[in-house]
């Protein structure tokens, strides 16, 4: 026997837990036969237990129809299961609301009973024809004689006209009429009401304001206040004069109030309503700073959280006062709470400035320095522990370390703090490449990217910190252990790229270059990625020049074995990289290789003069290749580019960026119409012959002559076709042969030994020497470098613009460039030197030469092509 009763089948479910579908099918069976009785007490309960399977997933949509009988019920209990039903299982679309509109009005009009069971189950079913259909009747019920129907009306008229809001002008007058009312839970609920409607239109409910702040400054009900402040930080920014006005009461309740929620909310209006702004503002922006700080300390992870937020809205306009309690937001950072940690990095980025900058930094690496993994306890330790503290013993058991998003989280946010506006709050750079140094070694995360682009950007744009930061990269490429974790997952190895370029480009400031050269080009070096594999060629390449040109001022006979045994060890290390499996290293290589093995050569073709005898020579005595590769690197500087300069490189005249330089080659023959593409077939001639047919008669060749169709050979492709395939090519290289714009396959080259250019040092451009006053030019004492003071850093921020542009203004993001073109005089931009650009360009005209097509002329005509210079 089927048991009827709700009850019932609660326990039938948990007594067929291990076949629960086949039991709910049953019971569903059993329902749709009881649901169509004309007996109201077994069809409500067949409603309440469809209910009921309805909270479990079940669909009770098929027994809408029996929910609105159940609802039309003159009896309140059964009237009460049918609301509820509606209230869970209709939805916008169901069918049978259409039905329910007078059920409803007939409701609204009965005994308060029924009419608080109507207003509870409208709420949820309401839909905008219902709203439509049921508006006056719910405006009319605002007047009931009885607290509690007014109240239910009040909130149900907030769900009706979120459906239909054209009914607010009918409402808005009853509404206001409502917060003077005798019972405080209807004023209540009516503050509770025009409180989300003044979310979406605030301006329309500025002229409640009077009758807002008498229920501001005399109800004591704590939930309504919260409402009303929430209301008024919604008002405020619309109505300047109410932030003076609030500011006195919002104030005392700051300082008296024991709730909390309350005391989040006048600091959150008075953060939002613009009331800490101005003079008056600072004593109540020190109240709700000291306030969020008592939060931050509290054992409740909420209060935590919001102290943090609200504290990150603040300091954009007091930051001096959050700077107050800079040590108790940086304890937050060790809370086991992801997201408080997350909310204090940001409030601890919002607050940094010039003068705090590094005491923030310095505790953010603290915190990313992994502590020790202490003792394991024993287990009667760690089950006395637990009965004596179950919160500090969970505490405990949880990893001392954070795990690698958040280092690398952490990690960013460093990078971020001090590159913030072109390093603005960075005073010492010399700090500043020790915290990146510091960085790579300790944050375990892949941020070498990052660590390498500041590097470079810094000493390009702080010329005073190029010695300190030199200095500093020498120590990385000597470090065996950085060496040895760059190659591991999480290794900085970008940071080895940086200290590689940075040694090579500014070597000027290397007090011994020759010492670098071995660590370089060690055979450790080879586990690191290829870039930066190529980065150790070209800076070797780099310190060596600038090493022999130095050592070639102060030449001594004495010093040949010495850089021959460097020379020697370069290219012992540039042949072992010569088997590397990345093309780009191989490629390096190979050119500096050839490079050095021409120095080698000069070095050992070199002849000390003897003592005894005079020179007869006036030109300086020593091996000239001491001076071929200084030259290569050392022409231009480099230095800091602005970001829009590409944007300001002025246009030549007469230049279309559009247009073909060299025009495509036309097709060997055009027709006026397009041609016809004829679908071709293979037809059987003969044992392994294929006869290719375009139509019926064969094809039609380019220059008109009919071919009939000819066998072809095995491949598809008949010998007629072969050799005029081979006649186009010839063509087409005949064409291109002429092109400068076209890249050729090189000529073969004969086996003819003779005929290999040899190279003379003879040859080589004169080295700048002074025969009378017998001097090299200097390339340490000269260097304006070295009178740079490490005390005071200048950050070149805007970095070089192209030589006649106009530098971009703070009112114009984009100037317009000289009328005069590139003609126009240059304009000094920055404090870097000038580059040295001959006054007068030589502007060669380049023709293309083209031959005619087959069917037109054979002589060759000569095209003129605008000027590229």
């Amino acid at each position: 026997m089927w048991e009827r009763t709700l009850q019932d089948l609660i326990r039938g479910l948990r007594a067929n837990k291990k076949d629960e579908a086949k039991f709910i099918a049953k019971a569903v069976d059993e329902i749709r036969q009881e649901i169509k009785t004309e007996d109201m007490e077994l069809k409500a309960g067949a409603v309440l237990k469809l209910t009921y399977l309805d909270m479990l997933g079940y669909d009770m949509s098929w027994a809408s129809f029996h929910v609105v009988e159940v609802m039309s019920s003159p009896k309140l209990h059964l009237k009460s299961i049918g609301y509820l039903a509606a209230s869970q299982s209709f939805g916008q679309d169901t069918d049978v609301l259409m039905l329910t509109t007078n059920l409803l009005k007939k409701d609204l009009s009965s005994t308060p009973a029924d009419i608080a069971i109507s207003l509870d189950g409208l709420s949820h079913i309401v839909t905008p024809e219902l709203a439509r259909d049921l508006t006056p009747e719910l405006i009319a019920m605002l007047n009931h004689s009885r607290p509690n129907i007014r109240k239910r009306a009040i909130l149900a008229l907030y769900k009706m006209l979120l459906k239909y809001p054209e009914a607010i002008t009918q409402a808005r007058s009853r509404l206001e009429e409502k917060l003077e009312d005798a019972d405080p839970s209807v004023v209540a609920a009516t503050v509770n009401v025009l409180c989300e409607l003044a979310r979406r239109n605030p301006r329309d409910y500025l002229s409640l304001a009077p009758q807002l702040f008498h229920l501001l400054t005399s109800s004591s009900n704590n939930w309504m206040l919260i409402k009303i402040i929430k209301l008024f930080g919604s008002l405020s920014p619309h109505e300047p004069r109410l932030v003076k006005k609030l500011q006195a009461p919002i104030t005392e309740l700051i300082s008296t109030t024991p709730a909390i929620s309350l005391l989040y909310e006048c600091v959150h209006t008075c953060i939002i309503g613009g009331m800490l702004q101005g003079p008056s503002g600072d004593s109540l922006a020190k109240t709700c700073v000291s306030k969020l700080a008592a939060f931050i300390e509290d054992q409740d992870q909420n209060l935590k959280y919001i102290a943090l937020l609200a504290m990150a809205k603040i300091v954009p306009t007091h930051p001096h006062l959050i700077t107050e309690y800079q040590d108790t937001i940086v304890l937050s950072i060790n809370d086991q709470d992801i997201s408080i940690r997350m909310r204090a990095l940001d409030l601890l980025s919002a607050m940094a400035n010039k003068s705090n900058l590094q005491s923030i930094v310095q505790q953010l690496l603290a915190h990313l320095v992994q502590e020790p993994s202490a003792a394991l306890p024993t287990a009667a330790q760690s089950l006395g522990q637990n009965i004596a503290s179950p919160s500090l013993a969970a505490a405990s058991s949880l990893p001392s370390h954070q795990s690698s998003s958040y280092r690398l989280t952490l990690a960013q946010r460093i990078l971020h703090l001090c590159s913030r506006s072109t390093y603005e709050y960075v005073s010492n750079f010399e700090w500043y490449l020790s915290v990146l140094v510091d960085l790579a070694h300790i944050a375990n995360v892949d941020i070498g990217a990052e660590i390498r682009d500041q590097l470079v950007d810094i000493v390009g744009r702080v010329r005073g910190a190029r010695r300190y930061a030199v200095k500093l990269m020498y120590t990385l490429l000597t470090d065996d252990m950085l060496l040895r974790s760059a190659a591991e997952p999480g290794g900085c190895s970008e940071v080895l790229w940086a200290a590689a370029w940075i040694c090579g480009e500014y070597c000027l400031e290397l007090s011994d270059p020759q010492r670098l050269i071995p660590y370089l080009l060690q055979a450790t070096n080879a586990d690191l990625a290829p870039d930066t594999i190529a980065v150790y060629i070209q800076a070797t390449t780099k310190v060596f020049g600038f090493w022999s040109a130095e050592l070639a001022q102060q030449w001594d006979d004495d010093n040949l074995p010495r850089v021959q045994k460097t020379v020697q060890d370069i290219l012992s290390g540039l042949r072992h990289l010569l088997g590397s499996q990345h093309i780009e290293v191989q490629e390096r290589a190979s050119n500096t290789l050839q490079l050095f093995a021409f120095i080698e050569a000069d070095l050992n073709a070199y002849k000390p003069e003897s003592q005894s005898m005079p020179s007869l020579s006036n030109g300086p005595q020593f091996p000239k290749s001491l001076y071929l590769v200084q030259p290569l690197f050392s022409s231009y500087e480099l230095n800091a580019v602005a970001a829009s300069a590409q944007a300001f490189v002025p246009v030549p005249d007469g230049l279309d960026l559009d247009s073909w330089i060299v025009p495509p080659p036309r097709e060997a023959a055009q027709s006026s119409s397009p041609p016809v593409r004829e679908k071709k077939k293979k037809v059987k001639k003969g044992k392994g012959k294929d006869v290719l047919l375009s139509g019926s008669e064969g094809r039609l060749p380019q220059n008109g002559e009919r071919i009939p169709p000819v066998s072809v050979e095995s491949d598809g492709e008949s010998l007629e076709e072969k050799a005029l395939r081979e006649k186009r090519k010839a063509e087409r290289l005949a064409q291109l042969r002429d092109d400068p714009y076209y890249i050729k396959d090189p000529e073969p080259k004969a086996d003819d030994v003779d005929s290999i250019p040899v190279v003379q040092l003879e040859g080589m451009p004169p080295i700048p020497y002074d025969t009378q006053e017998d001097k090299l030019p200097m390339l340490r004492a000269s260097s304006h470098l070295l009178s740079l003071s490490s005390e005071a850093f200048v950050i070149e921020k805007e970095g070089e613009m192209p030589e006649g542009a106009i530098q971009p203004t703070r009112d114009s993001q984009f100037a317009s460039t000289p009328s005069s073109g590139l003609h126009a005089a240059p304009v000094r931009l920055s404090s870097f030197p000038e580059y040295e650009v001959p006054s007068e360009v030589q502007v060669e005209t380049i023709k293309v030469v083209r031959t005619k097509k087959k069917g037109q002329s054979k002589k060759k005509r000569t095209t003129p092509v605008d000027d590229v210079s």
